[in-house]
């Protein structure tokens, strides 16, 4: 497989679309609001949850700064909301390199759109598995799969995309943009991007110690299997 060698990038790269998806909602009317101040005409994309209280956030505006991803991507979510994401338009507007012609040809063809940050913190699994009473069950419902892999898409193509997984950063990410007139900068992008993969591989990590901790005669019980 050929990887792609980038060799031209942009030092700041203005944020107009921004895929936000969070179970953690602590200071999101923060984000929301301050870049929409910064830029009038950014583009939220989201779902569930986190796009209500966007709605809500943005009052009259949701009707011209909020899309709802299956109206972008134009699939429906997968009962239970497990598939909602995972969709090549998606992961086309994350990974799309800025100087690639192929890249830009295929944005073109599939009227995708560049995704220049990428909120996103996953499912609450240690916090699922802390409490006394938890289940297989239970924990395997935790298990964050549309999360992870934006944020690595994102964090991979730093040379492009923020990818952003702590509400304690986003009065940073602000206060940047102000400064630099809606542009966020390498340097934070690439720092950003440090903190996405120590948080993925946290999180694989949990899961992993959890599931090689349960014997497979409790995971047969859990689902009645004699």
């Amino acid at each position: 497989m050929a990887i792609n060698r980038v060799t031209q990038i942009d030092r700041n790269i203005r944020v107009e679309n921004v895929l936000i998806s969070v179970s953690d909602k602590q200071n999101l009317e923060i984000l929301v609001l301050g870049l929409l101040e910064i830029n009038p005409h950014v583009q939220f994309y989201s779902t569930g949850g986190t796009y209500a209280q966007i709605q809500r956030i943005l009052g009259e505006k949701a009707t011209t700064n909020l899309i709802a991803v299956s109206e972008y991507t134009r699939q429906p979510e997968m009962q239970g909301g497990l598939v909602k994401t995972l969709d090549f338009k998606i992961y086309l507007g994350l990974l799309a390199e800025t100087y690639n012609t192929a890249h830009v040809a295929d944005l073109v063809r599939t009227k995708a759109v560049k995704m220049d940050m990428v909120i996103v913190n996953l499912y609450p699994f240690s916090k699922t598995i802390a409490n006394s009473d938890v289940t297989l069950e239970d924990a395997r419902g935790n298990i964050d799969i549309g999360g992870p892999c934006m944020l690595r898409a994102a964090a991979k193509n730093f040379i492009r995309v923020a990818s952003v997984v702590d509400p304690l950063d986003y009065e940073i990410i602000i206060k940047e943009l102000s400064v630099n007139v809606g542009e966020i900068s390498f340097e934070l992008r690439f720092r950003l991007a440090q903190k996405a993969f120590v948080h993925t591989s946290a999180y694989d990590t949990a899961i992993a110690k959890y599931l090689t901790d349960v014997s497979f005669q409790a995971a047969q019980e859990t689902y009645n299997l004699v």
